[in-house]
C-alpha cells in the first residue's frame, strides 16, 4: 500500500513545519489579497482589510479552536494543556466564522465602515480560503467519510495521490474534505461572476448568498463525515447549525427586501480602482 503524505513540510532549527499550517496560512493570504482588491472597487480602503485581519485572524483561530474543544471536550479532560496544541489540528470552521463575524461587526462600528458592504467583499474570499484550508485536513487525514472502495474513488476520477492518502485505518474513505473544497470553489466562482452583474444583489446579499451556499452544501457533506462534533451525543452540531443558517439566511434576505425597497445595490464600480478578478 502506498504510504500517505507526510504531515511535515520541512524543518527549521529542529522544529517541524506542518503542511496544515502552510495551507491554512496560504488560504488566509489569498483571502486578504482578494478582499483588498474588491475593497478598492467598492469605495473602501485596502487598509481596511489589513486592519481588520490584524486582530480578526487570531480571534477567528481562537473561535475555531474553542468551538472544536467545546463540542469535543472529553479528550482534553485528562490533559487540558492539549487545548492549546494547534499543531495536531482541531479547528472548526463554524467557530472561526462566528468569532470572526462578531469581530467584524465591532470593527465596522468602531471605524464607521458600512458593515454589509464589508461583509460582501469578504464573503467570496472566505469561501476560497475554506476551499484551500480543507487540504490541510487532507494532509492530516481528517474530515473524512465512511468506508468505500478504491474502484468507487477511481470512478470519480480522483487522482491517485488523493486516493492513496484517504486509505485510513485499513480502509479507503469518502474524501469529504474534497467534496467541501470543490463545493466552496464552485461557490466562489459563482459569487464572483454574479456580483459583477449590476443590480442583481443588494448590499449584504453577496454575504447572505455565501451563507446560503456554504450551509446548504455543508449540511449534506457533514452527514457523511465520521468525525463530526455532536450535541447530546446524537445531533451533528455543524449539520444542525447549517440547517439553521440556511433557513435563517433565506428568510432574512426575503424579509429585508420586502421591508426596505430602498436598499442600495451592491456596486462594484463605486471605487476608483477598476481591478477585475
Amino acid at each position: 500500500m502506498t504510504e500517505g503524505i507526510s504531515r511535515t513540510a520541512f524543518e527549521i532549527f529542529g522544529i517541524d513545519i506542518y503542511w496544515y499550517a502552510i495551507i491554512i496560512v496560504s488560504g488566509v493570504i489569498v483571502a486578504m489579497w482578494l478582499s483588498a482588491r474588491e475593497a478598492e472597487r467598492v469605495g473602501l480602503k485596502e487598509d481596511d482589510v489589513s486592519d481588520f485581519m490584524l486582530a480578526g485572524l487570531p480571534i477567528a483561530f481562537i473561535g475555531a479552536r474553542l468551538y472544536y474543544v467545546l463540542f469535543n471536550f472529553e479528550p482534553y479532560l485528562n490533559d487540558p494543556i492539549q487545548i492549546f496544541n494547534l499543531r495536531s489540528g482541531g479547528l472548526a470552521i463554524y467557530g472561526g466564522l462566528i468569532a470572526g463575524g462578531l469581530w467584524l461587526l465591532f470593527f465596522c462600528q468602531r471605524n464607521f465602515i458600512p458593515t454589509w458592504r464589508f461583509l460582501d467583499i469578504a464573503a467570496p474570499s472566505v469561501l476560497i480560503a475554506q476551499a484551500i484550508g480543507r487540504w490541510g485536513n487532507f494532509v492530516n487525514q481528517e474530515a473524512y467519510g465512511p468506508i468505500t472502495t478504491r474502484s468507487f474513488l477511481e470512478n470519480l476520477y480522483i487522482p491517485d495521490f488523493i486516493i492513496n492518502n484517504v486509505y485510513i485505518e485499513g480502509a479507503y474513505r469518502q474524501p469529504t474534505f474534497l467534496y467541501e473544497s470543490v463545493w466552496s470553489i464552485l461557490g466562489f466562482i459563482l459569487l464572483l461572476l454574479l456580483r459583477r452583474k449590476k443590480g442583481l444583489f443588494k448590499e449584504g446579499e453577496v454575504a447572505l448568498s455565501y451563507v446560503i451556499w456554504y450551509s446548504f452544501g455543508r449540511f449534506f457533506i457533514e452527514g457523511l463525515r465520521t468525525d463530526s462534533l455532536y450535541l447530546f451525543s446524537s445531533i451533528r452540531i455543524s449539520q444542525l447549525l447549517s440547517l439553521v443558517l440556511f433557513l435563517a439566511s433565506w428568510a432574512f434576505l426575503l424579509w429585508r427586501r420586502q421591508r426596505n425597497a430602498q436598499l442600495k445595490d451592491y456596486d462594484p464600480t463605486r471605487g476608483k480602482n477598476q481591478f477585475i478578478i
